[in-house]
């Protein structure tokens, strides 16, 4: 399998056609989780399956995808960027086509798993290829450039998903997301370099992997930025898990009408990323990290004030969510990258480390707070503010402990 050439990382045009290729991988992510949920009620009665059952694809598919987090970037770090990406996603499209051709909901579970295995590696392996290529405000401007492009999808996927469950029913998003898949495969044959130079790369052994994954998993920085970065994400993404009882039970609306929630939320993801962006090289991490939790904190008080104070309806219970998310955008890039510039001859190993930090807390979520938290929007705003304030915390301590290092160094 011929690599191609790699760019110049001078080249604009070749840094924006890889952050647009770096984006569309890790929108599998979203694309697997939204794309399908306003189909619930359709697969339960299709599979003869109750609610809570069709929940659990959501827990097959995360929970899977949180064990593989751990392994992507270190398989990465010892073979090559590209062809674990490309194996992840041949298996993602043939997982998607299971899904999409069974009509047991045990094979639909086993397809999910599929799912989550390979989903990943575009996403834990893209993080490491921006440091690859770039440091500093650079790898700052380029990460926010695939978060601002990535932040599409989530507002994409459910109204795209609702479209194609009303046009051909649940079945053709499955197909969609194998097409994807497919796709994507074909645009990292042709126009993903390899970033890591054979001599770089770390080897599989297993008592080295051992030593690194416990020296990244010991480091209380690491582990404070990944928590961090987490929980503000986590915060938004409660609404997510929740949003086929949130939208359809307590705001009334229809398996089509999602873009309710989903497109102010990812405008504001998009703008945070744009000033996260524009903020590289003139504001430094730590204060951009706490501009974003200011943004959030008046995003979550907001919240919780509003439904106190009025009954489920719209536009207010929408209303706080794009601030929340101008927040967490901001802090992304600059958490992502403090944390993986801890290990940078094993950037690929932290990605995936700070991956399954974050995936786990969304598996805890689906599995466990969603469904606790969806009986009334009031509880979905607490959980919003719970998870912000955890957010912060963690940030915090990561710097208290992380400063007296810095100053003996």
């Amino acid at each position: 399998m011929k690599t191609p050439a790699a760019p110049d990382a001078r080249d604009a045009s070749s840094m924006t056609g890889i952050a647009v290729l770096l984006a569309l991988l890790a929108m599998i992510g979203p694309f697997s989780i939204d794309t399908y949920l306003p189909a619930f009620p359709a697969m339960a009665g299709s599979l003869r399956a109750t609610p809570l059952q069709i929940q659990q694809t959501l827990t097959a598919y995360l929970l899977p995808f949180a064990v593989m987090m751990l392994w992507h970037g270190a398989i990465a770090d010892a073979l090559g960027r590209r062809r674990v990406i490309l194996c992840g996603l041949a298996v993602y499209s043939l997982a998607s086509l299971l899904c999409a051709l069974t009509n047991r909901l045990e094979l639909l579970l086993l397809g999910r798993v599929l799912q989550g295995l390979s989903a990943g590696a575009g996403t834990v392996i893209g993080r490491a290829v921006v440091r690859d290529l770039h440091e500093g405000a650079a790898a700052q401007r380029l990460m926010a450039h695939v978060s601002m492009l990535f932040a599409i999808a989530p507002a994409l996927a459910p109204i795209l998903g609702g479209w194609l469950h009303g046009l051909f029913g649940w079945q053709a998003i499955f197909f969609f997301l194998a097409l994807f898949g497919g796709a994507l495969w074909l645009a990292v044959f042709l126009r993903l370099p390899e970033t890591l130079p054979a001599e770089a790369r770390q080897p599989l052994h297993p008592a080295r992997l051992w030593h690194a994954y416990r020296e990244v998993f010991s480091g209380r920085v690491f582990v404070g930025l990944s928590l961090a970065l987490a929980c503000n994400f986590n915060g938004m993404f409660l609404y997510v898990l929740s949003s086929p009882v949130f939208l359809i039970k307590h705001l009334h609306l229809t398996p089509q009408d999602f873009a309710w929630l989903f497109v102010p939320s990812v405008a504001g993801m998009m703008l945070g990323s744009f000033f996260s962006g524009r903020l590289a090289g003139r504001l430094s991490s730590r204060s951009t990290i706490l501009l974003g939790y200011l943004l959030m904190g008046l995003a979550a008080a907001g919240n919780i004030g509003i439904n106190l104070l009025l009954p489920p309806s719209l536009p207010w219970m929408i209303l706080p969510l794009p601030l929340y998310t101008i927040g967490m955008a901001l802090t992304v890039p600059s958490l992502q990258l403090l944390a993986l510039d801890l290990h940078p001859q094993r950037r690929g190993l932290a990605s995936s480390c700070q991956g399954l930090i974050q995936t786990s807390l969304i598996v805890l979520s689906a599995a466990v707070l969603a469904p606790l938290l969806w009986a009334t929007p009031l509880l979905l705003a607490g959980g919003m503010a719970a998870s912000m304030v955890c957010g912060l915390l963690a940030f915090m301590i990561a710097c208290r402990i992380g400063a007296p290092q810095k100053q003996g160094a």
